[in-house]
């Protein structure tokens, strides 16, 4: 069996290309994958290895020489969630008015820039501003992707390209830890730097070229792309096919669109239940890397390579739990799977007086449950997908909403000063995954209740006799298009799905 053959047998195994896919649609979905997908998940990748490169750097000396002993490591991360916080609904609306091609990599190179001034700062202030305007340029990234990304896809090919979207995050937290470790051990002293400072200056060099990508080849939405790089016809395909798999067209902002997301029971169920999950599992991260380093058993390279491990065992269950959750035809299995598994480890953790083999393992199985975590917000998007407007509104809530709840709960819960024990951040984790256990059952409640009375469409499960589509269909709209007429028919929604917040 040729290589070509090999692949597009592993394609259909999976489901990428589904076999009864037609050649033409499948010729376009892969275009779709190279052009929106690559680029999203580059640009998501580079935001965490900038971001993660702070903890790195942490570890690796920059707490001796910028004096950042007690709080200072919660406070500069909390300098960030301001400033990351600060623009995240507006941004999510903002990019429905301009062109994402040139918005989205034009914010990517202000937080390398940023980036790039952290590998020169001499004093915790300085430090600090330079974290502020990361966060700041960041801001469009998760949401203006996850808004993109989500507008090509039809809903059975949602859960896969999630699941490698989100895999972008722990992979850029990977790559953070394994750069600092041959920076600390190859670069350490050069040109008179610090190997924590080359950090930054690698990221950037990164980043900025990954920004120049998206210029050339990313394409915008369905709906407005003059893409060079995709046919007439592969443009109006990208739209109808669309329409086929049940969306309907888009309202536009009004003076209604708040009303319908504060009358929406999505927008708190979802909005509630989905920071419970991603709060959970923060051991996983900073507190895993300040253990290792606590234990004194591992030289500074060491300490980076082994805490990747989480990052990397979500990154496969997230894969995984992608595959399954398409296969089962539903999200809420995995989402509490993983309540259950982050609930365990945070539970040995909480005790504590238990082996350090059983404390590694807690961290690890925390780290694995974190990756099937973007399913709940699919699931929101997809209970959302009858009113794309609400739909974008509360996932932008849900991100921001969550980037508050990280300003506010590591200053309280996870204090540097209570490494590695960190008793309170153990048991609120426990308390958010409880919590948690409760909402999933009140989201089904709610959806089949919704399915019941008609009021609930567009949503996976439904038959197809359910569903009321758009006012046009696939054939009306391509002679709507033949006649050149779009304009007249107001822009078509072709949102769905979405992903994991960080």
């Amino acid at each position: 069996m040729g290589f070509s053959n090999f692949v597009k047998r592993f394609d259909e195994v999976v489901g990428w290309y589904p076999k009864e896919m037609p050649m033409e649609e499948r010729n376009l979905v892969r275009k779709i994958d190279s052009l929106v997908l690559t680029y999203a998940c580059l640009a998501f990748f580079t935001k965490y290895l900038d971001v993660s490169a702070l903890t790195n750097a942490y570890v690796s000396g920059m707490d001796v020489d910028l004096n950042l002993g007690g709080n200072r490591l919660n406070y500069i991360n909390a300098v960030y969630q301001v400033g990351y916080c600060a623009f995240q609904v507006p941004s999510n609306i903002l990019i429905t008015r301009i062109p994402s091609q040139y918005y989205l990599p034009t914010a990517e190179i202000v937080w390398g820039m940023f980036t790039l001034g952290t590998a020169f700062v001499q004093t915790y202030q300085q430090l600090l501003v330079m974290r502020f305007f990361v966060g700041f340029g960041a801001t469009a990234c998760y949401v203006g992707c996850l808004h993109i990304v989500n507008s090509w896809y039809k809903k059975a090919e949602l859960g896969r390209r999630n699941a490698v979207y989100y895999s972008s995050m722990p992979l850029g937290t990977m790559i953070a830890g394994y750069l600092q470790s041959a920076a600390y051990t190859n670069l350490d002293g050069v040109k008179g730097m610090q190997g924590w400072r080359w950090l930054f200056i690698i990221c950037t060099v990164i980043t900025v070229p990954i920004a120049a990508f998206g210029y050339i080849f990313f394409p915008d939405t369905p709906e407005r792309t003059k893409c060079r790089w995709m046919t007439p016809r592969q443009r109006e395909l990208a739209l109808t096919r669309l329409l086929d798999d049940g969306f309907g067209r888009s309202q536009g902002l009004n003076r209604g669109t708040l009303k319908r997301v504060l009358t929406s029971w999505q927008f708190y169920v979802f909005v509630t239940m989905n920071n419970l999950l991603w709060l959970s599992p923060y051991a996983s991260g900073t507190p895993f890397t300040l253990w290792l380093q606590d234990s004194g058993k591992y030289s500074i390279p060491t300490i980076n390579n082994l805490s990747t491990i989480t990052s990397a065992v979500s990154i496969v269950s997230a894969l995984v739990g992608a595959v399954y959750s398409d296969w089962r035809g539903n999200r809420f299995e995995m989402v509490f799977y993983s309540c259950l598994i982050i609930l365990a480890g945070n539970i040995m953790l909480m005790v504590w007086d238990i082996s350090d083999s059983a404390k590694f393992a807690a961290f690890i199985l925390i780290g694995l449950a974190n990756g099937p975590a973007n399913l709940g917000i699919v699931w929101e998007a997809e209970s959302l997908a009858h009113d794309p407007e609400v739909r974008a509104i509360s996932l932008a809530f849900t991100n921001a909403s969550n980037c508050a709840l990280y300003l506010i709960i590591p200053l309280g819960a996870w204090q540097t000063i209570d490494a590695p024990r960190y008793y309170a951040g153990y048991v609120v984790s426990m308390v958010f995954s409880c919590l948690q256990l409760v909402m999933i059952p009140i989201a089904l409640y709610m959806e089949r209740r919704d399915r019941k009375f008609g009021r609930l469409n567009n949503v996976k499960g439904f038959a197809p006799e359910d569903i009321e589509v758009s006012p046009y269909t696939a054939a009306e709209f391509g002679e709507i298009t033949e006649k050149g007429d779009l304009e007249k028919t107001g822009h078509v929604a072709v949102s769905s799905g979405s992903i994991s917040s960080e």
